[in-house]
């Protein structure tokens, strides 16, 4: 069977984002995705409404039910929601060292609306940075970690913490002409990318890069041409994407 990722993440009804652009993205990278959900959310490809975490031992149990049949290579996380599922994803890789772990420090939605209170979420994300093999906060994300609001202060802060690689997304940077991104490992710059800034927002583009990134890993690339992958990939997932409503968020096509 082909490498799965186990992903911890919620539903998004509108398909936009969460598990199924997880569900997506993996498929796209030639890896097999699971799921084990830890929210039910109430958000369309524009807004999130509210959302209901899913109870702690419930979402320990169903990644306990997956590791003892498929082949797990990578797990990633993005929607926690709450401190109990954060530290119940941090004792599950403790339990399981020799999984590589993306972590997707997701605090709030890309179309406004809370995904957990972002206070108490920035503290508890503490426990899960040393334990991943590489984190993908965009910079608003990035500053809400460390507290930093120089984007280079912020990401040697995150290496401070215990972090191993970082992918600084730059989407968010005022940049009109052009999204940057950014590569360190160890705290070494590895590799910056840089390509056109597509005209719009994305309701789903963070989870799919990170996605597809450990996709790639469960397959075998390292980190470094698993974001290469994942970046080319994406670009060409955004430029396709489709509009659900005029002026509103766009829709990754993912196929």
């Amino acid at each position: 069977m082909r490498p799965t990722v186990l992903c911890f993440s919620g539903l998004d009804p509108s398909g936009g984002a969460g598990l199924q652009a997880d569900i997506e993205a993996i498929g796209q990278s030639g890896a097999h995705a699971a799921i084990a959900c830890t929210a039910l959310t109430i958000q369309n490809s524009q807004q999130v409404f509210g959302f209901s975490a899913t109870d702690k031992d419930l979402l320990l149990a169903q990644a306990e039910a997956v590791v003892k049949d498929l082949p797990i290579r990578c797990v990633k996380s993005g929607m926690l929601g709450t401190t109990d599922n954060i530290a119940a994803v941090a004792s599950f890789l403790r339990d399981h060292p020799d999984y590589s772990y993306v972590l997707d420090p997701v605090l709030v939605a890309n179309s406004g609306g809370s995904l957990g209170d972002q206070a108490t979420l920035v503290k508890a994300f503490a426990k899960l940075i040393p334990l991943a093999s590489l984190i993908t906060p965009n910079t608003v994300e990035l500053r809400a970690l460390t507290g930093e609001e120089d984007i280079q202060l912020a990401t040697q802060k995150l290496f401070d913490m215990g972090a191993h690689a970082v992918l600084v997304k730059g989407g968010h940077e005022d940049t009109p002409d052009f999204i940057r991104n950014s590569l360190y490992i160890q705290g070494e710059l590895i590799s910056e990318t840089q390509c056109p800034r597509l005209e719009g927002e994305y309701h789903g583009s963070g989870c799919s890069l990170a996605s597809y990134t450990a996709g790639r890993i469960a397959l075998g690339d390292s980190i470094k041409m698993a974001v290469h992958h994942a970046e080319t990939w994406l670009f060409g997932v955004l430029k396709n994407a489709e509009t659900p409503v005029p002026n509103g968020q766009k829709i990754p096509k993912r196929f």
